[in-house]
């Protein structure tokens, strides 16, 4: 990654008329309805976008979308890269970086995951107040990587306190159910075994999936702050383990993401 290739990208944005978005805003696996709520929308499909990776996961749509929500810009990323597709760590996150270039000032990102706390149940929303990585490197761990922000980056406070603490406000307000808790990101793209699972549940997670924690990390390298939410698909109780049902889990986050969208909306209005 060089900048020439950021400002490239920036640049054919631009030019399709993404300008200044305020906002942005990552969509996970079967969570794509936010897109409904986009005002005078403006597509840029990755495939169009250059240096954009593709999106290969059939259920995710692969294009950034510029419009305003609550009358505020926005960039709405509708299909996020993953390890588990062959993507590297520089690919996962090159959307943050040219979201950030093209002036967001806040991120959202929204995530599917298995619930690890058996407290916590399908259907469920969880609010990350911190992560585990688990995918085995970093995605500022690249020779010019200074070129882009500092190398050593401090991760005591990965999610923006102030919105976090606006999101629970917003979701007594509305009488949403809201978890807390720690998101573990693992590489998949398969799931975990029971043994797994109980690992996780020993190292303090709460959620697991494979997404979001690499995102995050490199949001706190350009000082932007961040904050997500995981919308709880299945429940991973080793004790109990019934094969898993990934059209289930598609399912139970397309009829979670309404509230969702009622709480990222709200906290839109706000900032």
């Amino acid at each position: 990654m060089t900048q020439e290739q950021l400002d490239e990208s920036v640049a054919h944005l631009q030019n399709k008329g993404f300008d200044t978005p305020e906002i942005g805003i990552v969509l996970g696996t079967g969570l794509g309805q936010m897109v409904d709520e986009i005002e005078n929308p403006i597509e840029a499909h990755y495939n169009h976008i250059p240096y954009f990776p593709l999106a290969t996961v059939e259920f995710h749509s692969g294009k950034l979308i510029y419009g305003s929500i609550e009358g505020k810009k926005v960039v709405v990323m509708q299909g996020r890269f993953h390890l588990y597709e062959g993507y590297d760590f520089s690919d996962v996150t090159y959307p943050i970086r040219v979201m950030r270039q093209l002036g967001i000032k806040k991120l959202f990102i929204s995530n599917a995951a298995g619930a690890i706390n058996l407290d916590y149940k399908k259907g469920d929303m969880m609010l990350i107040e911190d992560h585990i990585n688990l995918q085995g490197g970093s995605p500022l761990a690249f020779k010019n990587v200074a070129e882009f922000g500092d190398r050593f980056v401090d991760m005591s406070a990965p999610y923006d306190e102030k919105m976090c603490q606006a999101i629970e406000t917003i979701a007594k307000e509305e009488g949403i159910s809201l978890r807390k808790g720690t998101y573990a990101s693992v590489v998949g793209p398969q799931l975990e075994t029971k043994a797994e699972y109980r690992m996780l549940k020993i190292l303090g997670a709460d959620a697991v999936g494979m997404s979001t924690v690499p995102e995050v990390i490199v949001a706190n390298h350009l000082r932007l702050p961040v904050v997500a939410v995981s919308v709880l698909t299945d429940e991973c109780d080793p004790d109990n383990l019934k094969p898993i049902n990934i059209q289930e889990i598609i399912e139970i986050a397309g009829k979670t993401e309404p509230k969702m969208i009622r709480i990222f909306k709200a906290l839109i209005k706000q900032i």
